[in-house]
């Protein structure tokens, strides 16, 4: 179903709030609309009722939650959908949420009615539609052939489409999806704020709803201000308020009219940095050269992208082919990774993040060090990921080989072709000390039980063929032991760790133990084998180049050649 047209900002207005200034510009939670919607039928209401609908709702949890906590039983029973479904619901809210709620926890014991109501109206949110793309381009049919399973509405988003196509032209910029999520939360903030909103006792007239500021700080779900201040310190109206003496209730209108302007604010603020933005590009589009081309070129720890909003909490590794690319710690500006649109390369992002995006990739291998909240894969091709993690999403993705340390079960959406699942397969020195930091629990490892849902996502704005809806989702297979190998991180650094992590953190299961175990000791054997041999120097020095030649093709046939000259160059 095509995605309504939003309503146009207002004009702005003409006494701006004092907390609109361009270092205070009000803000989406990016992370609520990238990580936190779930392609769950029921828990998606048409927008025409989605008010109504998510009003009856609360009314239902509230007699069914009298302490305010929404369990999933409680939730399951309101929207009638199975119990598993509720608590997956519950833990991606507990993914999503900017801080953490020591009562619902990881796995979604229970959750703030208020956080649930949010949760729940944007999943009517639709993504940003990707512009139009070139559909003949001829360096693109030689790899991704017209019989693809993924024709259709997938075909504009191939991988390599993406990247040979001059991607960033097409597919909508951080500041495009910015501006499409809080032009919804425009759109619906009148609703949103009606739907937390208290009633005064004794009166049933709608303008005469109160905000606590307990309940106003919920709204930093939704949307944040640029400089890190809270929602409540920067409204004037609750701003200064003595922590002894709670804050008086405020009307909702009043709330929505500070909102509102503040939004306004933004988006004008947006506007005009965009239109700067593509006049100063003009120049760089006649010469037919973009950012993504650019990169492949940048060294391997620089990153490609100059975007200020990219730098606010997210680090791009963006656009790079047949190379090696390295992140650490130092590297990874604010607690997000996305790496997009990479081809027959292989990124180490040996860091403590909170959020990972792999998206567009094709022919690589992705190494994720350690992640509190969320890995999301989408439209991604014959790609390796290696992955500590609480969770990982999964979507629109073949013949992909996911290496997996994940306190949760992996989440399987959309139109699979090819997957397969394996244990966690590395380690390097800062590993252990990384999943600490961040939560990720190494006696869990939940890697082999994929939870698949549908295979259509409703919030993506693209069209979909006939008839996918109905297309049942592949389940991942698991990988055979036979194929599984340690993946081995060079030591680029030297960095002295008190107690580093010298093997996989995460225990083996025993078939693939056994598989790793026969392999050392056929490899022994055949160590021993060549040392009793008893051979001239002359014989010797002919076996050893025979080795080294084999070892040599191996190198160019596999790619990895092209690491040790990554290596040969730091």
């Amino acid at each position: 179903m095509a995605d309504e047209p939003l309503d146009p900002p207002p004009a702005p207005s003409p006494s701006p709030p004092a907390a609109a200034s361009p270092l205070a510009l009000l803000r989406p939670r990016r992370e609520a609309f990238e990580y936190g919607l779930l392609p769950i039928s029921k828990l998606i209401f048409p927008e025409g009722t989605l008010a109504q609908t998510l009003a009856q709702l609360k009314d239902k949890l509230a007699a069914a939650a009298p302490d305010g906590r929404v369990g999933a039983a409680a939730l399951a029973e309101a929207l009638q959908i199975p119990t598993e479904q509720a608590a997956l619901a519950l833990g991606t809210l507990a993914a999503v949420l900017p801080a953490e709620d020591p009562a619902l926890g990881d796995g979604g014991e229970s959750a703030d009615l208020r956080d649930v109501l949010l949760f729940l109206y944007i999943q009517s949110y639709k993504r940003l539609v990707p512009r139009s793309t070139h559909k003949d381009s001829p360096a693109v049919a030689d790899v991704w052939p017209s019989t693809s399973a993924f024709d259709g509405y997938l075909s504009a988003l191939s991988p390599i489409q993406l990247v040979r196509s001059n991607s960033r032209r097409f597919m909508p910029s951080q500041a495009d999806e910015e501006i499409h999520q809080l032009s919804f939360l425009q759109k619906h903030m009148a609703n949103i704020l009606t739907l937390l909103a208290d009633s005064v006792e004794g009166k049933a007239d709608d303008s005469l709803q109160v905000l606590t500021m307990e309940t106003f700080e919920h709204l930093g779900f939704l949307v944040r201000f640029s400089e890190g201040t809270s929602l409540s310190q920067a409204a004037t109206f609750f701003a200064n308020s003595d922590p002894d003496m709670p804050a008086a209730p405020v009307p909702a209108a009043q709330v929505l009219e500070w909102i509102s302007q503040n939004i306004a604010s933004s988006l004008q603020h947006s506007a005009e940095k965009s239109a700067a933005k593509e006049s100063s590009q003009q120049i760089v589009s006649d010469l037919d050269v973009t950012m993504a081309d650019a990169s492949t070129s940048q060294p391997r720890n620089s990153s490609p992208s100059t975007n200020p909003v990219y730098y606010r909490n997210t680090t791009f590794v963006e656009g790079f082919s047949k190379t090696s690319v390295v992140k650490h710690a130092s590297d990874v500006k604010g607690q997000s990774v996305k790496v997009l649109n990479c081809h027959d390369s292989v990124i180490y992002i040996l860091a403590p993040l909170k959020y990972a995006t792999v998206y567009g990739c094709s022919d690589s291998t992705v190494v994720l060090g350690a992640v509190g909240k969320v890995v999301k894969v989408e439209h991604c091709e014959r790609v390796h990921i290696i992955a500590a993690a609480k969770r990982i999403c999964i979507a629109n993705c073949r013949e992909c080989i996911f290496y997996l340390g994940v306190n949760r079960q992996p989440l399987v959406l959309g139109e699979n072709h090819k997957l397969q699942v394996a244990p966690f397969n590395t380690y390097y020195p800062q590993l252990r000390e990384h999943m600490m930091q961040v939560g990720v629990d190494l006696t869990v490892n939940k890697w082999d039980q994929p939870f698949v849902l549908g295979a259509v996502d409703p919030h993506d704005s693209l069209s979909h063929p006939a008839g996918v809806s109905d297309v049942k989702a592949e389940y991942a297979t698991c990988l055979d032991p036979d194929l599984f190998t340690n993946f081995l991180i060079p030591s680029w650094f030297g960095a002295e760790v008190q107690e580093p992590t010298n093997c996989n953190p995460f225990p083996l299961p025993e078939i693939y133990g056994a598989s790793q175990s026969k392999k050392h000791s056929a490899l022994e054997d055949i160590q021993k084998t060549i040392r009793d041999l008893q051979l001239d120097d002359n014989r010797r020095r002919e076996l050893m180049s025979a080795l080294h030649a084999q070892f040599k093709d191996w190198l160019y046939a596999s790619g990895n050649i092209r690491q040790l000259y990554c290596l040969q160059g730091d």
